[in-house]
């Protein structure tokens, strides 16, 4: 076993590193066989005799050869002389690759690998697209993903400077353990925009404020005055700890590459050191499964559109740059219903930011209108409440915000949760170890939604299309289930006029879930007691939003 880079980065050699989330092999000789499970993160890493002038800018490619596939990875510039290739495989089996390099002590390299099955029982792959279903997403095992995110922005910034990333590990704990499995999150942002009120609250506690940190920045120098002629490596090295930490716990990086109205000092688009840093993205993070590219937060916002080139035709050449560099082909969009909209052939999920106050109908007109691509709405106006007003939204109730995800869902298109304490520049990462008095936020809510659909097949619902007074309502024809969720404050709506006509509700069960504490009742047999269906008042009336799940029992 070599040397130990760090705490986090294990260096060995044919010795599985059982602490950290990247195995790394240090200078492996041609003849030795780097051994691996499937899914899992290598990084092979090579020095140069001299140092290399501008090296990000080298082309410096692996090609991966297997049993049935090639790739043509790029290895990434990480300082001190070193170009790691970072790989990992979604097969098993023996591959080999060579180094091709206008680098003279690169090129000509040549290593193998041997990758044994996955050990992990909750890991399932990077997330895909499939032909058999277009509009849900799915695991490389054919498992499906349900899409349940947490915005985090400034994910970046906790624990940045540190050799260790406790307060990182605690709150991606706590996204997993209730129940969402994507983190939507910046590589960079700097601080809201100057008209952007910031509650005094927050001021008195800096310790929670990641905005405007100087010692942050991506570039050499700093926000406030950029170097752009390099790269900061201890910048992305932290954020390697970041992402993989979030592939150790199975939680998905959203990763929006840029984002144009957070104050940041870009540099020109398109010019040379803008194409060093959207490059290095590419490069450095495309071996990890749990990676989806999002090319632009607000891509469509005044200072995107202010930039010296015209901001539509950037983001299609980000994408084509994307694709031509990623070897790995990761799911790509655009966080921008308009582009999303005019371009759907270069995404491969439709990104949607609605507030609406119909906001069921109008994810139900965008469900209907790409029916070969999933739909996410990374923004539905619904921030719930914290000790600091961070950015309010339309919705701070933490049952008004609870709906909104629910009403996309019943809409079928995928959904977003924000806390107010981590969207934004604000973090606080231990918000149910705080003193008596400060606003908790309701996670819980999220690991009871997880706990619904972990019982029912979401992919294999679609929402009804008969009129529907009081409820919302998915039908799954095949598996003979319905589900309507119904607001606290309705009447049980009709249930038979939801119901095909060969629905066999005389052989079929009832059940109802609360979603605010995740009880369900007992199943039982379907009864209806009057001839409307829903002159009974239901469980949990007045006291929450309640789903009503329907099983034929002929098909169950």
């Amino acid at each position: 076993m070599t040397k130990l880079l760090s705490a986090f980065l294990i260096t060995v050699f044919f010795v599985q590193s059982s602490i950290g989330q990247i195995t790394v092999w240090n200078m492996p000789k041609a003849s030795e066989t780097i051994k691996s499970n499937q899914w899992e993160v290598n990084d092979v890493v090579y020095k140069t005799k001299k140092t290399v002038t501008n090296p990000f800018a080298k082309k410096v490619f692996a090609v991966v050869i297997g049993e049935n596939n090639e790739q043509r990875v790029p290895l990434f510039y990480n300082g001190n002389n070193e170009w790691v290739f970072r790989y990992s495989s979604s097969t098993i089996g023996k591959k080999s690759f060579v180094i091709e390099s206008e680098i003279k002590d690169l090129n000509g390299i040549k290593g193998r690998f041997l990758f044994t099955e996955n050990k992990k029982k909750e890991r399932h792959g990077g997330i895909v697209k499939s032909e058999k279903d277009k509009r849900h997403f799915y695991y490389e095992d054919g498992s499906h993903y349900f899409n349940l995110a947490f915005e985090c922005d400034w994910l970046f910034a906790l624990d940045y400077g540190k050799k260790e990333i406790p307060k990182t590990e605690h709150l991606l704990g706590l996204i997993n353990e209730n129940g969402f499995n994507q983190v939507v999150m910046n590589v960079y942002a700097y601080d809201p925009d100057l008209d952007w009120v910031k509650d005094e609250k927050l001021k008195a506690n800096p310790q929670h404020d990641y905005g405007q940190r100087e010692d942050i920045f991506p570039f050499l120098g700093s926000n406030s005055n950029p170097n752009y002629s390099a790269l900061n490596v201890d910048f992305f090295k932290h954020f390697d700890k970041v992402i993989a930490k979030m592939h150790d716990n199975e939680i998905v990086s959203h990763l929006m590459i840029y984002v144009w109205n957070k104050r940041v000092a870009w540099p020109d688009a398109g010019s040379e050191a803008d194409n060093m840093y959207y490059d290095h993205v590419i490069k450095r993070y495309q071996a990890f499964p749990n990676i989806i590219w999002d090319v632009s937060k607000e891509a469509a916002s005044k200072i995107a559109v202010g930039q010296n080139k015209n901001i539509v035709e950037h983001l299609e050449e980000r994408i084509v740059r994307a694709r031509k560099l990623d070897a790995f082909n990761r799911l790509l969009s655009v966080h921008d219903y308009g582009f999303c909209r005019k371009h759907k052939d270069d995404v491969d999920f439709i990104s949607t930011q609605d507030w609406k106050l119909s906001l069921y109908e109008s994810m139900l007109k965008v469900y209907n209108l790409f029916p070969d691509k999933p739909v996410f709405n990374i923004e539905h106006g619904g921030y719930e409440e914290s000790p600091y007003n961070v950015f309010p939204g339309g919705y701070s109730n933490a049952e008004a915000c609870l709906k909104r995800n629910y009403l996309c869902l019943f809409a079928g298109v995928y959904t977003t949760y924000y806390w107010q304490a981590t969207s934004w520049n604000a973090i606080i990462h231990n918000p149910f170890e705080q003193p008596e008095g400060f606003k908790k936020p309701h996670f819980d809510y999220f690991k009871y939604m997880r706990k619904l659909f972990n019982t029912v097949n979401f992919e294999k619902f679609k929402p009804s299309t008969k009129y529907n007074p009081r409820s919302y309502t998915l039908v799954n024809n095949e598996e003979g289930v319905i589900m309507q969720y119904m607001p606290k404050e309705v009447h049980s709506d009709d249930i038979k006029r939801h119901l095909d006509t060969d629905f066999d509700y005389q052989n079929a069960t009832s059940q109802w879930f609360n979603t605010i504490t995740g009880e369900f009742t007992k199943e039982e047999k379907l009864v209806f007691e009057h001839k409307y269906g829903f002159w009974d008042y239901r469980p949990f009336r007045n006291e929450a939003d309640a789903i009503l799940i329907i099983r034929n029992l002929k098909q169950k």
